[in-house]
Formats: C-alpha cells, structure tokens, sequence
C-alpha cells in the first residue's frame, strides 16, 4: 500500500517539482495539498497546484486553502528571479483554468482522523499553515504516523542570511511552534538538500524518456529557470538542488538518509532571526526524550537521485 501523504507547499518550482514526484511515485498516495504564501502569493500557490492536479488528472486530490502571510504580520518578499512571476518559471498557468473547490482549513483535521496514525504530513513550504493546524487542531494533529518538514540549516550557511534558511525565515515564529509541538518530526535541513543536485543531463534522460509522464513538457523550462538562477547565487553549481523532493523521498526510500536527535528550535527575532538551533555538543545537555527532534544530517545522493529519476522517467499518475 502506498504511503499517505498530506503536503503543505508553496510552489514556486522546487515545491512543483516535489507535487509530480509525488503524484508519479506508486509508492506514494498524495490524499490532500494545502498551498499557501511563500514562493509566491497564496492564490498564485493555489493556482499552480490547481494546474499540475488537472495536467496529471488528478481531480479527487483535495485543495485546502493555506495561509496567505506570516503569523509575524511581516510583509512577504518575493523572488520572481527565482522562481517566476508566477511561480512556474517561464511557464504560465492557463487562466481559463478551472480550480476545483478549494476547501476550507477544517479539512486538515478530517483528513486526519480519515487516516489515523496512517498518514504523514510534509511540509516543503513556509511553516504558518501547519502552525496554525497545530494551534487550531490540538491533539488531533497527533493522530499522525509521522511528520516531515524541510528546512533550517545546522552548522552551515543559510540561503536566505548567513544563518536561515528561507522556510524557517519566512514565518520564525510559526516554525519555531512546528518544531515545539510536533511528535514524532523528521526535519531535512539545507546540510542535506543542498546535496540533491539534478543535472541538465538527468533533465534530458527524464524528458527523452517520461512518455507517460504527464509534466514532461514542464520539466525542461522549468529547470533551465531555476538553474540560471541558481547559477548566479552559487556560481560553479552543477545544477539545481531538489530541495523539497528529499522530504518526500525519504518517507518512500529511508536509507538515504541517516539522522541525529536533538531538540531543535528556532530563533524568532533580531539579527539571527530564522536560525535553526541545536545542541551538536559531544554530550547536548539532556532534554525530554519526547521533545527530541529527527535531524536528517547523513545523505545517500546516488540513491536518492536513481529513485528520483527512475520515478520521473517511467512513472505514470496513479488514477
């Protein structure tokens, strides 16, 4: 049986790229997706998952409307050199589309107890919608098998400061009350992700043999975007890190990654705002066995990229 996944996003094109994983991996049954700011305005987010819901057919996916700004009240700054004026790169959404019903927040806590102690939550965006499941959803949002969030960065450079990583900068304070009330929570941080380099060459060998993949036409523009800008940020980079994939991919493929235990939280104002923070002493000071966090710290990427791109290249959307 394919493993239940609830994702929150914000596609822009990683979180995109991380949506046709999901939907093309038989492994992997995606039962809901919940689109807010983040890499773009939460109606642009909404409507990017609209379009890649209706290129793979997938009409039963349920959209549950997400946060549109950060808990801080903060006033969000977007990236279109990144990820495109709408989030796609080059590419547009057709604006005839038709979004199916998008669903009220309620939904979450539905989904959850449809799929009690079964389903994963994955997180691959900013933190506020989650943080606002767990301050709405109370002890139901622990009726779960197991949680998954990209990002922070532990013992490296961030992307966004010297320090943060863009997810945890986005909302601090919606991820520091993530990592805080989350049981059983896997976090995939910037020391890992970075790693999970695709190449242009690995493009090709999706695009020339994906015939049933339904993003095909996709994939190439979208790449070609994000790589030029990557190329610009971290100049010498040989392609362009799938990021939000990692998060996915380990719940499907466990050995790629290997973690430590630690309670993690995350600094919420001042200069250092968005910093990821853990005790990575020889001997961390002793904490409650149940506030102890899952770090991904250890990464297989030949394994992890073979899947990826033999997920991309012959997968078919499960109907």
């Amino acid at each position: 049986m394919p493993e239940k996944v609830l994702l929150f996003c914000d596609p822009g094109i990683d979180d995109s790229i991380a949506i046709m994983y999901a939907l093309l991996n038989p492994k992997i049954e995606v039962v809901g997706i919940v689109p807010g700011y983040g890499n773009v305005e939460q109606e642009q987010a909404t409507q990017n998952v609209a379009y890649l819901l209706s290129l793979a057919g997938k009409k039963d996916v349920p959209i549950i409307s997400g946060a549109k700004g950060p808990l801080s009240g903060e006033v969000t700054t977007y990236y279109p050199e990144i990820h495109g004026e709408e989030g796609l790169g080059p590419i547009q959404p057709p604006k005839t589309l038709v979004t199916e019903e998008l669903l009220n927040f309620d939904e979450i806590f539905n989904i959850i107890e449809r799929f009690e102690n079964e389903l994963y939550i994955v997180d691959v965006g900013r933190s506020t919608s989650l943080a606002i499941a767990y301050n709405l959803g109370g002890d139901i949002m622990n009726k779960v098998k197991a949680t998954y969030i990209m990002g922070g960065a532990f013992l490296v450079p961030g992307n966004v400061t010297s320090e943060a990583e863009a997810n945890f900068y986005g909302d601090p304070i919606a991820s520091n009350l993530v990592v805080e009330y989350s049981q059983n929570l896997s976090i995939f941080p910037l020391n890992i992700t970075n790693k999970a380099i695709l190449t242009s060459q690995m493009v090709d060998y999706i695009v020339q043999n994906g015939t049933t993949n339904p993003f095909r036409e996709l994939i190439r523009p979208i790449f070609d975007y994000y790589y030029e800008a990557y190329k610009k940020n971290v100049p010498g980079i040989e392609g362009t890190p799938l990021h939000d994939v990692v998060a996915l991919s380990a719940i499907v493929n466990p050995t790629i990654v290997q973690y430590t235990k630690r309670r993690v939280k995350v600094e919420v104002f001042g200069n250092s705002k968005g910093r990821s923070i853990a005790d990575f002493r020889p001997k961390p000071e002793k904490e409650p066995p149940e506030t102890l966090d899952r770090i991904a710290l250890r990464f297989n990427y030949e394994e992890f990229i073979q899947e990826f791109i033999s997920v991309m290249a012959t997968g078919d959307v499960q109907q």
